[in-house]
């Protein structure tokens, strides 16, 4: 086996020039069952499925789950109650948090299900905060202070934590965002949650604002971590969480495949590849695919083929030149190098494989190293069969069509 030095295999461009990132653990909100149902074209889980997939979140080293809108009716309510009672019965890692309306009722609902399945629950009370949602609502910024006074008061006198959340915070004016945050850190909210609810920002403007915020947070005085929620409307969502935690802040939010209302939310599964890559958390990814695939089967969501890291795409080649140069790292005796010649994500890391496919771009090495991995013997006629009849085909050939060929051949033989 060839002996080389990692490091000097692969020059990094992303790591030049670039100051580092805050020195403190990442934070994760898994938004799944709560946001992420907010999409039209989902199907809302079972609770039985709802727990299925909790369990999933907590395995991948996620932080915080939000488990619903408590105050949205009864059903929602007992979801919420059966996912904190399974938190608290399963001894799982992972902490509740429920989206609120700032209003009693909607708290009530969430203090009722804290009592009852016997663990704190996080009230995410949110607020809409921008120019033109106060013009549509015809808030004025002395309502929207008192509103936020009393939610904030009332969620502290039950004991419970709160996360003071601005919807559309990306679209805000800097006054009214300062004093809706002050308000809510002097009546006693310890996070607050910095929101790009319409998907508008850009990285440049996350920083902008969460340092802005970050800012407004210390001339409290007081300790008060920040969240980040985004959506992808303009596709921005992962630089977007990414500029968040450089500019300070302390958690992100994210669905499983970005399901949300419109384009989606932030893709947590996504976000957690690309931080695990940068070296900003060290879960265990393991996994991540049955996490996507069982959100996809449940909520109905479709995998599409070239879906990042979990696609059936991700990574599979025909292509020749491709597939060879995967082939002759195999050869060399280095998973390592074979896991990253020809991808910029190592599938080893998802507990996933690079496969090589035999189609109309394939050379023979990808027909070799098929039949190899096969135990077939690569004999030149029978290589030359498989061969023309991928340069024939419109597509990758199935591994039923090559067999088959493999068959005839054997049988011509005897």
């Amino acid at each position: 086996m060839e002996e080389f030095n990692e490091k000097e295999m692969i020059y990094d461009w992303n790591k030049l020039e670039v100051k580092e990132f805050p020195d403190k653990v990442i934070e994760l909100d898994d938004e799944t069952l709560r946001d992420g149902l907010q999409s039209p074209s989902v199907v809302t889980p079972s609770i039985d499925k709802k727990i299925e997939i909790l369990h999933l979140m907590n395995d991948l080293g996620i932080q915080m789950a939000d488990i619903g809108l408590a105050g949205a009716g009864p059903k929602a309510k007992e979801d919420v109650y059966y996912l904190a009672k399974e938190i608290a019965d399963s001894k799982l890692n992972i902490q509740a948090d429920s989206a609120c309306r700032t209003v009693k009722e909607d708290i009530l609902a969430v203090v009722d299900v804290s009592q009852r399945a016997g663990i704190p629950i996080e009230v995410s009370a949110f607020l809409g905060c921008s120019p033109i949602r106060q013009y549509v609502e015809e808030w004025t910024l002395d309502l929207m202070l008192r509103r936020t006074e009393e939610a904030v008061k009332f969620v502290i006198k039950n004991n419970l934590p709160v996360m003071y959340v601005t919807e559309d915070t990306t679209r805000s004016t800097p006054e009214t965002i300062r004093k809706l945050y002050t308000t809510a850190i002097e009546c006693g909210a310890r996070r607050i949650c910095v929101c790009d609810t319409v998907g508008h920002a850009t990285p440049e403007g996350v920083i902008n604002l969460v340092r802005f915020v970050k800012k407004v947070v210390e001339d409290t005085g007081e300790d008060v971590k920040i969240d980040w929620h985004g959506h992808r409307d303009r596709g921005l969502s992962i630089p977007n969480s990414i500029a968040a935690i450089y500019a300070g802040a302390d958690r992100i939010h994210g669905t499983a495949l970005g399901i949300g209302e419109r384009a989606g939310n932030t893709p947590m599964d996504i976000l957690l590849v690309n931080l695990k890559l940068m070296g900003l958390i060290d879960n265990d990814l393991s996994k991540l695919p049955e996490y996507c695939k069982t959100v996809s089967e449940y909520c109905n969501v479709p995998l599409v083929p070239n879906y990042p890291v979990i696609g059936s795409d991700a990574f599979r080649t025909g292509t020749g030149v491709h597939a060879a140069a995967i082939i002759k790292a195999h050869k060399k005796g280095h998973h390592w190098l074979a896991d990253r010649v020809y991808s910029g994500v190592p599938a080893s890391l998802f507990g996933l494989r690079q496969i090589i496919e035999i189609g109309p771009m394939s050379g023979k090495s990808n027909v070799i190293f098929w039949l190899e991995n096969r135990n077939i013997e690569p004999e030149q006629d029978l290589v030359e069969l498989i061969f023309n009849a991928a340069k024939k085909s419109d597509r990758i050939l199935s591994d039923f069509e090559i067999l088959k060929i493999v068959s005839r051949y054997k049988n011509q033989k005897i």
